[in-house]
């Protein structure tokens, strides 16, 4: 079969396609999965792009979308034939035991899913949503799980809120396919007018260029006639971080998602108190927040927004792309 792995330092042109021998066939408790697509995230670009984020030979890519092949003795969730999709912690099953690093994560603390088969523990995976592609159902894994715990899980979001999202990646595309399916009003920010405008058509009921209006959070309050907005879904870092506050309302809840702007900076924390905001981290969810995911998708008939797909040999191809940021939602690649 093929896959591709990050040989030493590692950058994207250290990423290469070999042939491999086929998994071995599952045994109690575990599933072999013909893979057939994963998604880009700015978390699989670091550990590729970055000379030395992954060790040598490590099959990168979190995200993982096929169809099980065959099932091991005592598994009963699962049979031959069935659409699935990989969880980003497989060893967070459900309850508050978060992860605080990645050493359990497919393609960061061990191989991931840019290969054709793999054998794994059930429990590594979900099933994917009812009549979604193999591509759909991969941008599930760390885009859309972390939109739905920003807005679901720990925001509690509720018809009516007014919900702002931060450019056109695949969590902020997410978070407003979710917020508006939900009830919710969405201000939207992007620095091109085309892409605010294909916003405004995705059902955003405001749009903000944020280059033109750098004290964009101002902008926000005044839209929401001086009261700002109830759920910030915060994947800038340091750069937009005051401004989400400046944005948020008194109690909102501000969802700490993204490093695009780097990982260290200010926060002016007597506004953050001032206002009584509830800034809270996340990285994705456990398998439990997964299932539920699954279910609303179902219910609400949601399908999500794919920019571009790549052939698995045109991954770093697929990762310049995403470094250019003319994208608008996931970039796939498939298997």
């Amino acid at each position: 079969m093929k896959q591709v792995t990050s040989k030493a330092p590692g950058g994207l042109d250290n990423l290469v396609l070999e042939e491999v021998a086929e998994p071995a066939a599952p045994g109690p408790g575990e599933i072999t999965v013909r893979l057939h697509a994963s998604s880009l995230n700015y978390h699989d670009y670091r550990g590729c792009a970055v000379e030395g984020a992954l060790p040598d030979g490590r099959i990168p890519m979190a995200d993982g979308a096929g169809r099980v092949e065959a099932v091991g003795e005592g598994v009963d969730d699962f049979a031959a034939g069935d659409s699935v999709v990989s969880c980003f912690f497989p060893d967070w099953q459900a309850g508050d035991d978060r992860p605080f690093d990645f050493s359990g994560t497919p393609g960061d603390g061990r191989d991931g899913y840019a290969r054709e088969r793999v054998t794994l523990p059930a429990s590594c995976f979900t099933h994917a949503p009812e009549e979604w592609s193999h591509e759909e159902a991969a941008t599930i894994t760390t885009a859309g799980l972390t939109a739905w715990r920003a807005l679901v899980v720990d925001a509690g979001l509720k018809a009516g809120d007014t919900v702002a999202v931060l450019g056109t990646g695949g969590v902020s595309i997410y978070a407003l396919q979710l917020a508006k399916a939900m009830g919710a009003n969405v201000i939207a920010t992007s620095s091109s007018d085309a892409k605010l405008e294909r916003l405004r058509g995705m059902g955003a009921d405001h749009v903000i260029n944020y280059r033109e209006t750098p004290e964009w959070g101002e902008e926000m309050r005044r839209m929401t006639g001086g009261r700002g907005v109830d759920i910030v879904v915060e994947v800038g870092g340091p750069a937009t971080l005051a401004q989400s506050i400046v944005a948020g309302r008194p109690g909102a809840h501000i969802a700490l998602i993204g490093v695009l702007t780097g990982r260290a900076g200010e926060v002016p924390t007597a506004l953050l108190m001032a206002r009584q905001q509830r800034l809270q981290g996340l990285i994705v969810g456990s398998r439990a927040h997964q299932l539920d995911f699954v279910k609303a998708l179902d219910a609400l008939k949601l399908r999500p927004v794919i920019d571009r797909s790549f052939e698995l040999s045109e991954l770093a191809q697929a990762f310049r792309y995403q470094e250019s940021g003319a994208h608008f939602g996931k970039i796939c690649v498939t298997m």
